[in-house]
């Protein structure tokens, strides 16, 4: 499998971002139950910001990784400040993949 860090930029008070909630964690609930999301939450430091971390077949690309995100609701309303996508190695991999 290849792993996906996908950092979701975003004001800690936003309030779309609070609106928006419980539809992106549906979304993410559905990847789960698919077995491609290993982990998500945000940032508790207070900055805003979130983490997803998705396992994909071993031949995706940053561009798959890019088009199953597309659908997010925080993506498809426009919430987000920024998204960045980054293929990773968990060499420690206490998630089990």
């Amino acid at each position: 499998m290849t792993v996906f860090a996908i950092e979701y930029h975003y004001p800690a008070d936003s309030p779309q971002i609070i609106e928006l909630r419980p539809a992106h964690r549906e979304f993410l609930g559905k990847l789960k139950e698919e077995g491609k999301l290993i982990g998500s939450g945000p940032y508790t430091d207070g900055d805003g910001d979130a983490l997803i971390v998705i396992q994909l077949d071993d031949s995706a690309t940053i561009a798959d990784a890019e088009a199953l995100m597309a659908d997010d609701p925080f993506h498809t309303n426009n919430a987000l400040t920024g998204r960045v996508f980054h293929t990773w190695n968990p060499v420690l991999n206490i998630f089990g993949v």
